[in-house]
């Protein structure tokens, strides 16, 4: 386990990747190409975060539960985009240590895509640096419903630590979360874990973000006071 290097540290730290749509139109892209450059950031930013000192856990939201959506021929491609990308990114999970996870419903997914979700999971289960989780078909309602249901569904009293208990992400409350592209708002994202975060909204887009930017935005974090309630 990495050991806190500040009094404010950076533990656990989420991000709502956005505008990768955006970044391709502004190239005059066609709106896949955003996604592909969009795969190569979170690469960068994962190893960026396997190798700071005090970061374990990095939650990425990849896929909501609104975005089917989208474009049927663009849903295709980003289910085929993340099953490339983690066949392709197994390699750069053992050399940099990173225990990779996923969250949300994931039958909805192709059969093959639940395998490779499944198989990543399982050969990434003892490194140690970083856990990455990709939140795929994820919508925080939806989990904190079924946390209930399972919490009474296995006879227990509905308190924060039952429901705590039985959420898709590890009980582990985010310190900071940062949304790309000027969108000022948290759609459906880990509501509970959020609660006392400290939030950061960047005007780049997705595909523009960089561990440069991240090292700033840390540094900004740090020097926050988080009073959790208190004075």
């Amino acid at each position: 386990m990495k050991q806190p290097m500040k009094q404010n540290t950076l533990q656990h730290l989420a991000i709502i990747m956005d505008g990768n749509g955006r970044w391709a139109k502004n190239q005059g892209l066609a709106r896949v190409k955003g996604h592909e450059k969009g795969a190569e950031v979170v690469r960068e930013i994962t190893t960026y975060c396997a190798n700071h000192p005090s970061i374990e856990t990095l939650t990425l939201y990849a896929f909501s539960t609104e975005n089917w959506k989208r474009p049927k021929l663009e849903v295709e491609f980003l289910m085929q985009l993340l099953d490339k990308w983690l066949k392709n990114e197994l390699e750069a999970y053992q050399k940099n240590g990173v225990r990779f996870q996923a969250i949300g419903d994931m039958s909805r997914f192709s059969k093959k895509l639940q395998k490779r979700i499944t198989d990543t999971q399982e050969a990434t289960k003892e490194n140690a640096k970083l856990t990455q989780i990709l939140a795929l078909n994820y919508g925080s309602r939806a989990e904190i419903v079924g946390a209930v249901n399972r919490a009474l569904a296995d006879g227990e009293e509905i308190t924060e630590q039952s429901i705590g208990k039985y959420l898709q992400t590890p009980y582990s409350d985010i310190d900071l979360l940062i949304r790309t592209s000027g969108e000022l708002r948290i759609s459906n994202y880990l509501l509970w874990q959020l609660s006392y975060s400290e939030l950061y909204f960047t005007d780049s887009l997705w595909p523009d973000f960089s561990p440069q930017e991240l090292e700033g935005i840390i540094a900004n974090f740090e020097g926050r006071q988080r009073r959790f309630g208190g004075v």
